[in-house]
């Protein structure tokens, strides 16, 4: 049963069962509608007894408020994840939402879950919104039709008269139940000590300088980098065009201030200008300033929204999350009494890849653990670097140095994976749409794409023209390539974080309880992802559980995406009571 939540005028709520999309019987469970303060009892009771699938138009607009109430969903749908999914599919291009024209569900965007603050990151990318964002629930259907319930029946028309129902309806129940997920990680938060993180910069760094002063470890570099060159003491390190004709004047060589480049480099300035780069990378994006400013009550939020990046996988809009630096995972420790359950997914888009092409002989490779050194094995490569490699080009298109001399004898080894990309790859080259294993297509590839195209095919073109054309059908053809598989392995991976979150919770409550909010702060729960990576806060007491449901969890997930096919998707899983010693 589906129950859907809109707001009616002068802050009502209107609480609407619906029975597989249709209105339920007026006499068998009436829509109620309730003060905006009472919505949490009436949630929590609904759910306690049915435990439904709630329906709204974005997760972010509901459900945080239900979580500072304390009250947790088992599963939900939504309509704005949903929508943009159905809209593009070729699996449901003959429906009636993909055939609409642009409306109001269209240019809904997301929200953020930390309020006000946190969503003006994404309002600055928004036009007209159709919501008020300054609201937890959604604002009353506008005149235009943007009308839930009528969203849900059009949704479950389109999936049920699209070509494969089976695989949408698993896309769009793990992309919600992803969405849960996202907003019970902020909520919760990541355990971050920030005195901690205060002594990581000052014995990397120095003490805390003053406003608009570098650290005294990066003011001593810049003089060792000025002395290196015999530059004047108005040479700033941080200027690229300065730097860079510094470089020049003094014989160094360098074309560019990459670190390879620089590495290969015998010059007194190349020490002290990479570890210059190093510590300032430390200092502007993980400083004081990013402690003051992202770490509240020993938690670390940030806002993560969901299929953010248009293969499906996830991004971030606060503190660079899924950018998180070595150098300060130290400061991410479990409240006394409770560990960090932290577990890895090995060599993920290969062995998504095998699954998709039902190649065995690459599936083979992967099933005792490492899969590179399993293509070694089989004797299509000599090392494993060269496996990686040329497993790295074919996924992303390098056909170059070692990537093009592999890439031969991984066809030979294992055709039905790389005929796979192969084919994604030549679809994009000519302007087709791919698409992944649940159902999410590529987007086309655009104006500049068909105007390069078009530019090679008139009457007298120049063999520039040509040559550009040739340039963006590859591109395009790199980027299908890897749409199937990255995507593919996101489906996997919201498939697996919707596995762990369910298993989490049946583990119950154990202690003592941590210094997370209700309903987690005596349960084990997820406090951070990132693409094939999860780490739970858990009591002490369930961290051999948790390890254990974290796995079960990455197998079912292979199960429901590629059945019985035996491909492995093995797991490194630590306990440990900071981040930084899980690797």
């Amino acid at each position: 049963m589906h129950v859907l939540l809109t707001r009616l005028p002068a802050g009502r709520v209107r609480v609407h069962p619906s029975d597989d999309g249709v209105p339920a019987d007026a006499g068998a469970a009436a829509p109620q509608d309730a003060d905006a303060d009472a919505v949490p009892a009436v949630v929590h009771r609904l759910e306690e007894t049915g435990h439904p699938r709630w329906t709204w138009d974005d997760t972010n607009r509901w459900y945080p408020a239900l979580l500072t109430a304390g009250v947790r969903l088992d599963r939900a749908h939504d309509l704005r994840l949903a929508h943009r999914v159905l809209r593009t599919s070729e699996l449901s291009r003959t429906s009636e939402l993909a055939g609409a024209t642009p409306g109001p569900w269209d240019a809904l965007e997301p929200t953020a879950a930390g309020g006000e603050d946190s969503t003006s990151v994404l309002r600055a990318r928004q036009h007209e919104s159709l919501f008020d964002l300054d609201d937890v629930a959604p604002a009353a259907p506008p005149a235009d039709g943007a009308d839930p319930q009528r969203e849900l029946e059009v949704q479950r028309a389109a999936v049920a008269g699209s070509s494969d129902p089976g695989r949408l309806r698993l896309l769009l129940a793990a992309e919600s139940a992803g969405a849960l997920a996202a907003a019970e990680m902020h909520h919760a938060g990541l355990p971050w000590r920030a005195d901690v993180h205060d002594a990581i910069l000052s014995e990397a760094l120095g003490p805390r300088p003053a406003p608009g002063q570098r650290p005294a470890r990066l003011e001593a570099l810049v003089a060792d980098v000025r002395a290196a060159l015999d530059a004047p003491p108005t040479l700033n390190p941080d200027s690229h065009p300065d730097l860079l004709r510094a470089l020049e004047y003094a014989g160094v060589g360098a074309r560019s201030l990459r670190k390879g480049e620089l590495e290969r480099i015998d010059h007194p300035v190349v020490a002290p200008l990479l570890e210059y780069k190093s510590l300032y990378r430390l200092w502007t994006a993980n400083g004081w300033q990013w402690l003051d400013q992202w770490v509240r009550g020993d938690r670390f939020r940030t806002d993560y929204v969901v299929a953010g990046v248009v293969t499906g996988r996830w991004s971030s809009t606060g503190g660079g999350a899924l950018q998180l630096p070595k150098g300060v995972r130290g400061a991410v420790r479990a409240d006394p009494g409770w560990v960090l359950v932290v577990a890895d997914a090995a060599q993920l888009e290969p062995r998504v890849l095998a699954a998709m092409a039902h190649d065995e002989a690459m599936a083979a490779a992967g099933r005792d653990g490492d899969l590179y050194a399993g293509i070694v094995a089989s004797g299509a490569v000599a090392t494993r670097e060269h496996a990686k490699v040329g497993m790295l080009g074919a996924l992303y298109g390098g056909t170059t140095g070692v990537s093009g001399q592999v890439l031969p004898r991984l066809r030979r080894a294992f055709p039905h994976a790389m005929g796979l990309v192969e084919d994604a790859a030549a679809t994009g080259e000519g302007g087709g749409v791919v698409t992944t294993w649940l159902g999410r297509s590529s987007p086309p590839p655009g104006q500049a794409w068909d105007e390069a195209q078009s530019g090679a095919l008139g009457e007298g073109a120049a063999e520039d023209a040509a040559t550009l054309a040739r340039s963006s059908a590859r591109a395009w053809g790199r980027f299908t390539r890897n749409f199937v598989v990255q995507g593919t392995a996101a489906e996997w991976a919201e498939c697996w974080l919707a596995s762990i979150r369910r298993r989490l919770w049946a583990l119950g409550t154990a202690g003592p309880a941590g210094r997370a909010p209700a309903p987690f702060a005596d349960r084990p729960h997820l406090v951070f992802f990132v693409h094939d990576e999860v780490v739970v806060h858990a009591p002490a007491g369930l961290a051999d559980a948790v390890a254990h449901e974290v796995r079960e969890a990455a197998a079912e997930a292979g199960r429901l995406l590629f059945g019985d096919f035996p491909v492995a998707f093995p797991l490194t899983v630590a306990a440990v009571a900071a981040y930084d010693e899980a690797k």
